[in-house]
């Protein structure tokens, strides 16, 4: 793939979103459970958002449980022109930390009404599957999001770790346009998955972008970091942003200051030679 200079992308191809977007799980509790530390905080980042240029917020029903959305609704509502919001469902919550998959089309049905109310929306722009249950029949969950996509409750669907048979297998039932995986520098284990999407226009969204742990990795951040007058995290994203064209970035933060300095990494414009070195880096 080649390196993405374009700022935009094309959501199901009639959302145009700005490809640095903004996720809202970091403004909740310790363990994404309950209030957030500081509250007002949280607000006026969500509030600075579309001045800085982010038109994309992802979140999910199970953010809190449900603090993220309401969140977004207190700080946003009425939405501002051009603003999309996506969020998803398919994990329960029973505590800090605790995650439950649970994609069964009651549950579900659940979720996307609570999602709907807590948002203050009649239907929703984005909704993504947040994870396929291995104990219901994929088929079942798939019909379900048909038909709330028929019903108009959704506009469009996105999966969450999904391998490209997944993708062609919900494509029998509804489009796709986003698959929402866990990938970053060292973490390419779903290379194919990226490429397929990009060849099929479909939106491709990192999770844990930046999974820092490598040493090697570290330093060699920091010492590109360094040439640019950078931080480690803003390397990390800038060569994401600029790995594919159909990469949408969404690193949540509670704090304005450090909103501003994510939403940058799109300025930090990586050599060849430093977007080769990173691609190359091994754990």
């Amino acid at each position: 793939m080649k390196n993405a200079d374009n700022k935009t992308f094309t959501l199901g191809g009639d959302l145009t979103i700005n490809r640095m977007g903004y996720g809202a799980m970091r403004i909740t509790g310790k363990g994404i459970w309950g209030q957030p530390e500081n509250r007002d905080e949280a607000i006026r980042v969500l509030q600075a958002l579309l001045a800085m240029g982010v038109n994309f917020i992802d979140t999910a029903d199970s953010y809190g449980p449900y603090v993220s959305e309401e969140l977004i609704a207190e700080a946003l509502y009425p939405y501002p022109a051009g603003m999309v919001i996506a969020t998803k469902g398919g994990f329960e919550r029973t505590g800090p930390n605790e995650w439950h998959i649970n994609s069964h089309p009651d549950p579900l049905k659940q979720a996307l009404e609570g999602s709907l109310k807590r948002l203050k929306l009649s239907c929703i722009d984005l909704y993504q599957l947040h994870r396929i249950d291995p104990k219901v029949p994929f088929e079942k969950t798939l019909a379900f999001l048909q038909q709330a996509q028929k019903e108009g409750l959704v506009k469009h669907i996105g999966l969450s770790e999904v391998s490209i048979a997944d993708i062609k297998k919900a494509k029998e039932f509804v489009d796709i346009v986003s698959v929402q995986n866990k990938y970053s520098i060292v973490y390419r284990n779903w290379e194919p998955e990226l490429e397929y999407c990009n060849e099929h226009g479909i939106a491709f969204i990192p999770w844990n972008p930046i999974n820092a742990g490598n040493i090697l990795f570290v330093e060699k951040l920091k010492e590109i970091g360094a040439r640019y007058n950078a931080t480690s995290q803003q390397v990390a994203l800038s060569w994401l942003y600029h790995h594919a064209s159909n990469i949408l970035l969404i690193p949540g933060t509670s704090k304005v200051s450090h909103l501003e300095e994510n939403i940058n990494a799109v300025n930090i414009m990586l050599s060849e030679q430093d977007m080769k070195e990173l691609g190359e880096i091994k754990v």
